[in-house]
């Protein structure tokens, strides 16, 4: 096959694999998945619940560590009635219980989120042993010495079934490497110096033949003691997003806080003026503070961010902060090379074309025929084009003493010596000089057809039979299945995408057009890609691209979500701020996804948790001062039996719907393709309308079953 003809390739490509249980936009499975609620993982969460009950550590949740200082107040104020013999110990006992819960639930649903990840690491950190290297000296002489004692810029020897110390470019040398580690899949890659294909992770294994390593990381800086900390939690940073709704729930918290420490006077005013009523307990307006400040949110906020990169960690991205998934969240522009991403990858012949005075057969038997060992997907599209289309099968042709001849950078052909007659096939200029060199025509019609197909974006290869041309073999790139509609529902998004080709306009905008992207950039140089990043960020757009080689480098640094593939340059993987270990360019269309999953949760639990207070009103309020104000007795609309009943039935819910929500807070809110205004529409039905309804059912049940089991 002619090497001219084939775009080059620099991934290492893997099927798109959907799932019918993921996003509309058919996330990859990437790795299984562990089970949510995984027993070692629950039983080390429930452990570290109470460790994160050091004040310290809750000083970083403002809301949450209000109820835990509430808490703290309402165990000294409990066993300070039960030291005077004083009446209502059962009613104060559960409240201060209930509000330990509220802070444990809310400790739980962090440990969990961040126990996923330290399960990772463990699996990750048992490939970190104490592993030996080659070193060789500046004499050139080869020493063992502890993989830790490793230097940057030191070289190693690595030769079958040795573990690569750390991580390296490759100097010297080819070799087939193991990364099932760092990637999870058993097929070996290739590593070879100079190209992109030249970066290798410490603690992948060498399989056959050798390579020379230069070090490129120090003891403690490798690409898996990093996977190890973010993945663990260690190093996740507080997103932007994250932290202004840390300070607009602070901020709640605070106002709460100064209404609630009004209500004690302004109750003692009242039941002195109505001769009438009780002053609110301290425990009592504990528990109004608790119920009011949005607990929920503040509960399962870390715990939401830790899960969003842990649902890309499962895909096999390797997101190098927080920041980066809400980015990908917040993209207006994706940026998609074509090979590899919108295209299968490799042309596939879609049409054989016969000149006048040619049967269909004769051009089906002659192409197939020149690419019996054409063992490029190019030529055995070939040989399946011609058995589908004309019936012809492989046949056996050792005894007619035929000779192959291989594609060669001077002939720019390949072919076929067979029973007497040359067949080959090749580029059109190529096989019309070979027609005229051997004192043939080359027919008007062969140069009509094939101008023809390259119009439409395709490539064409003429067929010669000795001096006759026997027509045109029409190559494609064939664009994935759905791609079209999956650009459809980013466009519905508000995702502007742009394919990036090194091919000519022409052919640019014929794969464009059946791809369905809004815009493409041909004939594209390192330079083109980095002025459109900041040409698209200058309008105010959020960019993400994809890219492996010390070219894409400049590029991936600018955009804003830079997706490196895990099989490219160790230039690009420091560029980039996500790295993907499977090494899929269509990966950054599901990251977008998740990223997006992401911020629809916390805006779905935010919505919900703000929401769901109007209910606890109801409950508590009247409770409260309706013995003072009768009137408030109307918006006791529950019915509740009892003001203690009322109060520990809000605070009772207050807690449940924290640990409720863990599965939601884990596993993400499902996220489907619509514009924002739909978003927000169904957000505000679902868990807006729903927060605020959901609570009355709730605190209802649990009013009766307390006064069922004589509770209050």
């Amino acid at each position: 096959m002619p090497t001219e003809l084939q775009e080059p390739q620099s991934h290492v490509m893997t099927p798109l694999v959907t799932d019918g249980d993921s996003t509309a936009l058919g996330l990859s499975r990437g790795k299984r998945a562990q089970p949510l609620f995984d027993p070692p993982i629950v039983r080390r969460a429930l452990v570290d619940s109470f460790i994160k009950l050091n004040p310290r550590t809750l000083a970083k949740n403002p809301v949450m560590f209000v109820v835990e200082v509430g808490a703290m107040l309402t165990t000294v104020l409990l066993f300070r009635t039960i030291g005077a013999g004083h009446q209502g110990v059962l009613f104060q006992a559960q409240i201060a219980a209930w509000l330990w819960f509220t802070v444990l639930f809310a400790n739980f649903a962090e440990a969990m989120a961040e126990g996923r990840g330290k399960a990772q690491a463990d699996n990750l950190r048992k490939t970190k042993s104490d592993a030996t290297a080659r070193l060789i000296t500046p004499a050139g002489k080869v020493e063992v010495v502890g993989a830790a004692s490793l230097r940057k810029g030191d070289v190693c020897l690595c030769e079958p079934d040795d573990i690569i110390p750390s991580d390296g470019e490759v100097i010297e040398g080819i070799a087939s490497v193991d990364e099932s580690v760092i990637t999870g899949e058993s097929a070996p890659v290739i590593r070879e110096s100079g190209g992109d294909r030249s970066a290798v992770t410490g603690g992948t294994r060498v399989l056959s033949d050798y390579i020379k390593v230069r070090i490129t990381s120090n003891p403690g800086e490798t690409f898996l003691d990093r996977m190890i900390s973010l993945v663990e939690g260690a190093q996740r940073q507080k997103t932007p997003n994250e932290i202004a709704l840390n300070i607009m729930i602070a901020g709640l918290t605070l106002i709460f806080l100064f209404a609630v420490m009004t209500l004690a006077p302004f109750a003692k005013y009242s039941v002195t003026r109505a001769n009438a009523g009780a002053i609110p307990s301290v425990i009592v307006l504990v528990s109004l503070l608790v119920c009011l400040i949005p607990t929920t949110i503040g509960g399962l906020l870390s715990a939401i961010g830790i899960a969003g990169m842990d649902r890309v960690m499962q895909h096999n991205v390797l997101a190098m902060s927080g920041k980066a998934v809400e980015a990908a969240g917040d993209v207006n522009t994706l940026l998609l090379d074509k090979t590899g991403t919108i295209t299968l990858g490799n042309r596939q012949a879609v049409e054989l074309i016969p000149v006048a005075g040619v049967t269909g057969e004769e051009l089906a038997d002659a192409a197939q025929l020149s690419s019996l060992a054409d063992e490029t997907p190019e030529g055995r599209s070939i040989v399946v084009l011609a058995k589908e289309k004309y019936g012809l099968r492989g046949r056996e042709i050792s005894a007619h003493n035929a000779e192959f001849i291989p594609f060669s950078a001077q002939t720019r052909m390949s072919g076929i010596n067979f029973e007497g007659h040359q067949i080959r096939k090749g580029a059109t200029r190529s096989v019309k000089r070979y027609i005229i060199d051997m004192g043939g025509v080359f027919p008007q019609q062969v140069e009509d057809i094939a101008d023809g197909i390259s119009r439409t974006g395709g490539t064409p290869l003429v067929v010669s039979r000795d001096k006759q041309a026997l027509g045109v073999i029409h190559l494609k790139d064939v664009v994935k299945g759905g791609m079209r509609e999956r650009f459809a529902q980013m466009r519905l998004m508000g995702i502007r995408t742009v394919m990036i080709t090194g091919d000519n306009p022409l052919t640019a905008a014929a794969i464009a057009a059946e791809a369905g992207v809004d815009d493409f950039l041909a004939q594209a140089t390192p330079k083109d890609k980095l002025d459109l990043i900041k040409k698209e960020q200058a309008g105010g757009r959020l960019v993400a691209m994809t890219g492996d080689g010390t070219n894409d480098a400049p590029a991936l640094a600018q955009a804003d979500v830079g997706v490196a593939m895990n099989t490219g340059t160790m230039a690009a993987k420091e560029a980039g701020n996500m790295v993907d270990l499977d090494s899929n360019p269509t990966k950054l269309i599901e990251i977008v996804a998740i990223g997006k999953q992401l911020l629809i949760t916390r805006g779905a639990l935010t919505t919900f948790s703000i929401a769901n207070d109007v209910a606890k009103y109801f409950a508590i309020i009247p409770a409260m001062f309706a013995v003072t104000y009768p009137a408030l007795n109307r918006i006791n609309i529950m019915g509740l039996h009892t003001p203690e009943s009322a109060i520990l039935s809000a605070v009772i819910f207050n807690a449940l719907i924290i640990i409720a929500l863990v599965p939601v807070a884990l596993r993400g809110v499902k996220y489907r393709p619509l514009s924002a205004g739909a978003l927000l529409r169904r957000n505000l039905l679902v868990y807006g309308l729903g927060g605020v309804i959901a609570p009355f059912p709730a605190i209802w049940a649990i009013d009766r079953l307390l006064g069922a089991l004589h509770l209050a």
